[in-house]
């Protein structure tokens, strides 16, 4: 009794705690010992087996348990062995991107005009270090010139060659060259896509590859502004210095060198004068003068320091029109015997004018300069007119135009007109064109939805755009017509015909684009509750103009403008009336132009978009067909007829 008591005395706490959770309460009496020793003599058999049975679980449990670690250390550990396999993939991924990206920098560089390109710009960097001399230069660039394209290959194979090893190669090749094509070179303040502030941007660039294709070798001088896009060009590497003379001192100019849409392209860096090139702007300093001034006297250096012998220099409008005195007074008999300058102005109105004293910061002579027969402005007789200097030392000048020659000279010269006459000889005309690539609204780049000849449905979704962008009711039988306005003129036009639409109770939405400050500000109060909406001039707002009207009235025919609106099926019209038929049309697309709009009016156009549908879509769709690149064709005749002289 004793000892059983004792035994359940001892098991209680065990017991105690798994079972009940409470503390065991006191003996109140010894009448009731009995009976609970028995009690818990009872419990004791049953705790017993409880516990065994209790425990057998818990080591199932723990059993349980380390397996089920076990698993999940295992899948742990192919969890790592997956994350690494997954690293692995991205890291061979990445690489493969890798090698296909330089696969792709390959294929670029293994175009042919860049192979061409670069080769000449390894030529160049060997005469600059003083490898070789200006008459073996000459010689090896025509080589590469006139190279056939498995030559090129193999030449450009061996491009990475030490110089020794490379000038050894070009000598081999060099022993049965033969001259073909020839070697323009453009002086020039813009190209495209590196910097663009009009349209000799992508004149330039358009000319030089459709002129490379035809077996010519075009090289292009350009400052080196800060706000070059140099991830456009290909190659850009720092080749050297170049001396040239500025406001009685010479001084240093780096030199850099890549190719651009597979154009070799030199930009000439000034040290001394870094400030001239370092705006965010191509145009519109106070000093113009004096930076282009600068830039045209250093590429005339340089040239004669890399030992070029181009067959033309081709100059661009007023800014570097000055090359042209300073190659016939100071460069000509400095190598460059066999050379002619040809001109390209893209409109006579802006022509810069100077003191002429300015003229010596280049090393010209103003006394000898400042004559009615040179270039003494025609109409300020104290000042001397830049452009003039242009077309009188020039060998031919092209003027971007879809005027005729007698046209031009006879009153489209901004008081140029004798002196286009007395050279008249050597003036033509060449029409404007476009880098298509850039205006083409198949492409969709700026426009809401992407059209083209064969699918105008793009363009209903671009008027509606365009009309709900000026705050227009939206709907797509609405006439919608733009209009760009840059004279006081344009708007007296503009309000006669508003005025008489409104008159006639034709449904018709004009968007007007100026920059116009004090007579635009006042034309929105003008029309107060007609269908006219005003816009400041913007980019892309000029693109969703283009893209969402039926018609675009232009100022004059004389400009892009109206090859703009024939790309993104705009009928082009001349706000002042039907243009008068040009007295000669040599050109294929001046000819379409003429005939297809020149002479419809205003109200004919809105007639037939309303009463013959079927007539006017044909017309647009064959205007957004023509070829609209630039002539190629009447430069090379240019070139060819200056190297007759």
């Amino acid at each position: 009794m004793d000892t059983l008591v004792t035994g359940a005395v001892i098991k209680l706490p065990i017991f105690s705690r798994t079972r009940c959770r409470g503390r065991i309460s006191q003996f109140r009496s010894c009448s009731r010992l009995e009976n609970t020793c028995n009690v818990k003599v009872n419990q004791n058999h049953v705790s017993n087996a409880d516990v065994e049975e209790k425990n057998n679980y818990i080591w199932e449990l723990f059993k349980e348990a380390q397996q089920n670690i076990l698993y999940l250390n295992k899948q742990r550990l192919k969890a790592l062995e997956e994350l690494s396999s997954v690293k692995n993939e991205r890291h061979a991924l990445l690489n493969r991107i890798k090698m296909l990206e330089m696969g792709k920098q390959a294929n670029v560089e293994r175009d042919e005009f860049t192979m061409r390109s670069q080769l000449l710009l390894r030529i160049d960097s060997l005469i600059l270090s003083g490898v070789i001399g200006s008459t073996e230069a000459y010689e090896l660039r025509r080589l590469v010139m006139d190279a056939r394209s498995s030559l090129v290959n193999d030449m450009y194979d061996n491009s990475s060659k030490n110089h020794t090893e490379f000038l050894s190669m070009l000598r081999h090749h060099a022993e049965n060259s033969k001259r073909i094509g020839l070697h323009i070179i453009h002086i020039c303040t813009e190209m495209s896509p590196v910097t663009s502030a009009g349209s000799l941007a992508s004149y330039i660039t358009g000319l030089s590859c459709l002129l490379q294709k035809k077996g010519n070798l075009v090289d292009v001088i350009l400052p080196k502004y800060a706000c070059l896009k140099l991830d456009e060009v290909v190659g850009l590497q720092e080749v050297g210095n170049v001396q040239s003379y500025f406001n009685g001192g010479m001084h240093e100019n780096r030199i850099w060198m890549g190719v651009v849409n597979g154009v070799g392209v030199t930009f000439l860096e000034p040290i001394y004068y870094a400030s001239f090139f370092d705006h965010d702007k191509v145009y519109g300093c106070s000093n113009d003068f004096e930076r282009f001034t600068y830039f045209s006297r250093a590429s005339l250096d340089y040239l004669v320091k890399s030992g070029k012998k181009p067959d033309v220099i081709h100059i661009h409008n007023w800014q570097t029109s000055i090359v042209g005195p300073l190659f016939w007074d100071v460069f000509v008999h400095q190598g460059l015997e066999r050379t002619k300058i040809v001109l390209t102005c893209q409109g006579f109105d802006s022509n810069c004018l100077e003191k002429p004293e300015k003229l010596a910061l280049s090393g010209l002579d103003p006394s000898k300069l400042f004559r009615p027969d040179r270039l003494q402005d025609n109409e300020k007789s104290h000042l001397v007119n830049i452009l003039k200097g242009g077309v009188v030392y020039s060998n031919r000048v092209i003027a971007l135009s879809m005027l005729s020659k007698d046209e031009i000279i006879g009153g489209y010269t901004g008081g140029l007109e004798h002196t286009l006459a007395i050279h008249r000889d050597k003036v033509m005309v060449a029409p404007f064109g476009l880098d298509e690539s850039m205006w083409d609204p198949s492409s969709g780049n700026h426009i809401p939805r992407c059209y083209s000849a064969h699918d105008l449905e793009g363009k209903s979704i671009c008027k509606l755009a365009l009309q709900h962008r000026v705050d227009f009711p939206s709907s797509v039988s609405t006439i919608v017509v733009g209009c760009i306005c840059s004279d006081p003129v344009d708007l007296d036009k503009l309000k006669t015909l508003i005025s008489m639409t409104s008159r006639q109770g034709v449904g018709v939405q004009f968007v007007v684009m100026g920059s116009l400050s004090n007579k635009l500000s006042m034309f929105p109060e003008q029309f107060s509750g007609e269908n006219v909406r005003f816009v400041r001039c913007d980019h892309d707002l000029f693109r969703s103009i283009l893209s969402g009207s039926d018609i675009m009235l232009c100022p004059s025919f004389d400009d892009e403008t109206p090859l703009k609106a024939m790309k993104y099926g705009a009928a082009p019209l001349c706000l002042h009336g039907s243009s008068k038929k040009h007295k000669s049309e040599s050109n294929k697309l001046s000819q379409f132009i003429n005939h297809t709009f020149g002479s419809l009016s205003f109200g004919e156009a809105i007639d037939e978009i309303m009463n013959d549908p079927s007539r006017w879509r044909t017309r647009i769709r064959d205007a957004m067909v023509q070829d609209m690149s630039w002539d190629c064709d009447a430069h090379v005749a240019a070139y060819a007829a200056v190297k007759m002289l």
